[in-house]
């Protein structure tokens, strides 16, 4: 109906009625709107509200619960005139702004010291107090608070995160699924020490698992780059239970054998392997190439995996691109399109890393210190969970990097931050349509259309 009604408006307007232009004008959006087809929308002002965006942001992070861990990890006694909330705070803001350095974070709160008091009291910082806050004060702290956060969230609104819109999971995997994957956070080797890796680099790494269904992190651990993958995968697996899923990229955990857990891995190419069963003939036009239970050759890989595995070969498509991919699972009973399409939601992770470091301040860290830099990036993480749910509860509908830009251009302003969100997210001065021909177009039956809404 929708290229109907385009092809009708295409005909009246590349060969016109006798008569039509006196009738009504050539102004496309003034002949719509007279002849009745669409109807505008009304723009609706934002309401006002007494306090800023910035505090209807921080609002969501329980009162009592910063001051609780403070004096948990020891931060409360070590501040003075700069509380852990107002810390907490600052760093909140310098991600929100993407904040380059430590005066900018704090001229930028210095600038609005009225709207700033109304956020529970929080104070602005100098320099050298948030320098010296984030190089002493225990990143503990952030860390644990963040998964209270998550939980608070979820106690508040337990639809929070499920099936969530950003997930890529098909539906008719009802069991919980996760994805474990590590992301390097670059940082500068020359005055960053503690975080050298090789002669000349430095870098961070977060090892993460991520839930599939609700695209919620379960488990985090942040330290250098020089913890490989194996080492610290083991770890972030911890807590899976059995009957669950759980997707990596060419790594396998020995440790996960002996448990009643399905792995999905892509397999390496130097992998030394003997076919022990075919399970499925190749098929000519299908996806999936070779199907085959495998046992593994190798002294070391034949300790840790006796029994055995199996190997998948299909087809999948890459940046628009088909290739040939080998998997491997400790599976038997799942179909081989199944495992593609498992890993191939194992993407997802990645578009969660992606959004982290393109929205959120993980590029230019405001301290060298190691403190520093895991208070920075835990906060990261606060700071996304946060904007998730309010995503959640004014139901968003676009990407979460237009959310990001709409609360950055307006975070000092006193505005309603869920009927913002509602207002920004339809476009201003929408046309609806209210009908379309259901017939065959012809210059005859536009030209009768057009004298009868003129009429």
């Amino acid at each position: 109906s929708g290229l109907l009604f385009e092809a009708s408006l295409f005909v009246v307007l590349s060969q016109p009625p006798q008569g039509l232009t006196e009738k009504i004008g050539w102004d496309l959006e003034a002949n719509l709107l007279q002849a009745g087809l669409v109807k505008k929308t009304p723009h609706r002002p934002q309401p006002k509200n007494r306090y800023s965006i910035l505090n209807a942001v921080c609002k969501y992070i329980p009162a009592c619960l910063v001051s609780k861990l403070a004096r948990k990890h020891g931060c409360e006694k070590q501040a003075r005139t700069f509380s852990p909330w107002s810390h907490l705070v600052s760093l909140i803001y310098g991600q929100m702004t993407r904040a380059l350095s430590l005066n900018d974070i704090c001229d930028g709160l210095q600038n609005h010291p009225g709207k700033l008091a109304t956020i529970r009291g929080a104070t602005a910082p100098r320099r050298n107090t948030l320098s010296h806050a984030n190089r002493t004060r225990d990143p503990a702290m952030a860390k644990e608070l963040f998964w209270k956060i998550l939980d608070h969230c979820q106690s508040q609104s337990p639809g929070f995160g499920k099936r969530s819109r950003y997930s890529k999971l098909p539906k008719r995997f009802k069991c919980p699924v996760h994805a474990v994957d590590s992301t390097t956070i670059a940082l500068v080797a020359n005055c960053m020490d503690w975080a050298k890796h090789r002669r000349r680099k430095a870098a961070a790494k977060c090892h993460l698992r991520l839930d599939m269904q609700d695209m919620l992190p379960r488990f985090a651990v942040v330290d250098t780059a020089k913890e490989s993958d194996s080492k610290r995968a083991w770890e972030v697996c911890h807590g899976i239970k059995a009957g669950e899923i759980v997707v990596f990229d060419t790594l396998i955990i020995h440790e996960l054998a002996s448990e009643d857990i399905t792995w999905i891995t892509r397999a390496k190419g130097n992998m030394v392997y003997r076919v022990a069963k075919k399970r499925q003939q190749p098929s000519a036009h299908g996806k999936v190439l070779r199907d085959d239970e495998i046992i593994l050759k190798t002294p070391k890989s034949r300790t840790a995996y006796p029994e055995r595995l199996r190997r998948v070969v299909a087809r999948v498509i890459v940046n628009d691109e088909e290739k040939i991919m080998v998997f491997i699972t400790n599976n038997m009973k799942l179909a081989a399109s199944s495992i593609c399409d498992l890993y191939k939601s194992r993407w997802a992770i990645e578009v969660f890393f992606k959004e982290l470091k393109q929205c959120l301040q993980l590029c230019d860290f405001v301290g060298y210190n190691e403190r520093a830099v895991k208070w920075q990036i835990w906060v990261a993480f606060i700071t996304y969970i946060i904007l998730r749910y309010l995503a959640y509860l004014s139901k968003w509908q676009h990407s979460f990097t237009r959310l990001w830009t709409l609360i950055r251009g307006v975070l000092w302003s006193r505005l309603d931050l869920l009927a913002h969100f509602k207002a920004m997210g339809q476009p201003e001065d929408a046309f609806e349509r209210l009908g379309s021909p259901n017939r065959p177009i012809s210059q005859d039956y536009a030209q009768h259309e057009w004298d009868s809404h003129a009429a």
